[in-house]
């Protein structure tokens, strides 16, 4: 092939480069078209591998209608480039900004952090302070120093997830952090302590083997049990509003003396009876007592002069009667619960 055919071939590739250009409506296919006829293996650039075959003469006379193509093109893709980003302008100057908007998608905070902070609010109103200690506890702290015997049931590996059995292990209840404070702090004492435990459960619509547990201590001169119950019916207000029915029913818990269980009546079915009650019409959310004698011993603390009282509460069963989520496991498997929690 003679130069002339060359020089024929090249401005072919031209008049329909600039052709296909100048039919081009959306800047994805002006790229298409920038690396067809200039990219590293584009039209062009195959046409000046040629040039190595050829005399020094026609080399030099191919080279220059090769660049002289290679830079019409290039102007014809800027110009129709302005041409796009131009027209995109006008559509987007000519948008009714009367319409109704598209609303983002925005996150919130899950339902336990909600009502973690509003409970925390409750209480740090009422005097208390927010308390935290570790996940992973010593035996004497989780068990021996709240009254439990080494023959307990909770001891057992049925119950609780050992770290190095018998001393340290996951911890069981928040009772522990209780137990550092009152070693560590100064009477009277005040605090609640929210947090992750650990106990070897089957999980099911209400319990997990890994949940949220809320406990308070109050450790002050003449506390009774008139106090537990009237901070604790105040909370179940707050939490429910004033119409909500609770209930206290007698109750054994080796770290309280005497102990009672507190019950909030069914949200699900008003009390008639349904699954999540296991049909019994009220719903039990927490344990509570005066602290027995022996925990204080265990910590220094001078019965003589000081009592105390303490509550202990599955967070996550105030979380779901709060918001009418019927599964404890909706909390914990990363799916939206949207419908349950508006």
């Amino acid at each position: 092939m003679n130069i002339d055919l060359k020089i024929t071939k090249l401005n072919q590739i031209r008049d329909k480069a600039l052709s296909d250009i100048e039919k081009i409506s959306s800047s994805d296919d002006l790229n298409k078209a920038k690396v067809q006829y200039l990219g590293r293996k584009g039209e062009l650039n195959q046409q000046s591998k040629e040039l190595k075959k050829l005399v020094l003469e026609d080399r030099q006379q191919l080279g220059r209608v090769i660049n002289q193509v290679k830079t019409e093109i290039q102007q014809v893709l800027t110009t129709r480039k302005k041409e796009l980003e131009q027209s995109g302008t006008k559509e987007l100057d000519q948008t009714d900004t009367s319409l109704p908007g598209i609303r983002p998608q925005t996150g919130f905070l899950h339902p336990s952090t909600q009502v973690m902070r509003q409970v925390n609010s409750f209480f740090r109103y009422l005097g208390y302070s927010v308390y935290e200690g570790p996940e992973i506890e010593t035996d004497d702290n989780n068990f021996a120093k709240l009254n439990l015997p080494l023959d307990h049931p909770a001891r057992d590996l049925a119950d609780t997830l050992y770290i190095k059995e018998p001393d340290y292990l996951l911890r069981t209840h928040t009772s522990s952090v209780e137990i550092r404070a009152m070693l560590n702090e100064k009477l009277p004492l005040r605090i609640v302590v929210p947090g992750k435990v650990y106990r070897n459960e089957t999980t099911n619509t209400t319990n997990n083997s890994m949940f949220y547990q809320y406990e308070g201590l109050v450790v002050d001169k003449n506390i009774n049990m008139s106090s537990l119950k009237g901070t604790l019916v105040a909370l179940a207000k707050f939490l429910y509003g004033e119409e909500v029915k609770t209930r206290f029913r007698c109750k054994y818990y080796p770290q309280v003396e005497p102990g009672a269980g507190m019950d909030i009546q069914c949200t699900f079915c008003g009390g008639k009876g349904c699954p999540v009650c296991k049909h019994r019409g009220w719903i039990e959310v927490l344990g509570a007592g005066m602290v027995h004698p022996n925990t204080l011993k265990a910590c220094k603390v001078d019965t003589n002069k000081w009592s105390g009282f303490a509550f202990g509460m599955g967070f996550d069963r105030l979380v779901m009667l709060k918001y009418g989520i019927s599964d404890v496991r909706k909390l914990y498997n990363g799916e939206l619960v949207i419908e349950e929690i508006a």
